[in-house]
């Protein structure tokens, strides 16, 4: 039982299908989020606090740095958002045959970046 398998496995050719994509996506997504959560809380107490917290908190937002950071979390907010949804339609049993599953995540995928482009343009 002489089996060849790959010594080195050069994971830059491996074409990873759709729905794995989506997956990783989804892990990275709320890794993100959490990661910038501290950020996101310190905003919202910036923008709550006082009307001179509010000030500050309008020149952090007008920052263009800050604008791309949000927008990159827009887009994790939104893709964990509709991943998520996406898993529990397949743990409730719909949408696991391979067509099904490849055209979710496909849908997954494009709304996630058309509304990031959309919501994105009324950020900046």
């Amino acid at each position: 039982m002489n089996k060849s398998r790959p010594k080195y496995l050069d994971l830059t050719r491996i074409k990873l299908p759709v729905p794995g994509l989506v997956s990783i996506l989804h892990r990275i997504s709320g890794f993100g989020l959490f990661l910038f959560l501290p950020l996101l809380l310190w905003l919202l107490q910036s923008s709550l606090a006082s009307p001179d917290s509010y000030v500050r908190y309008r020149d952090a937002i007008a920052q263009p740095l800050m604008k791309l950071i949000l927008i990159g979390l827009l887009w994790a907010f939104l893709h964990h958002l509709f991943a998520g949804l996406r898993f529990l339609m397949l743990d409730m049993h719909y949408g696991t045959s391979l067509a099904a599953a490849r055209s979710s995540s496909r849908a997954v995928l494009g709304i996630g970046i058309v509304l990031t482009i959309v919501l994105g343009v009324f950020l900046w």
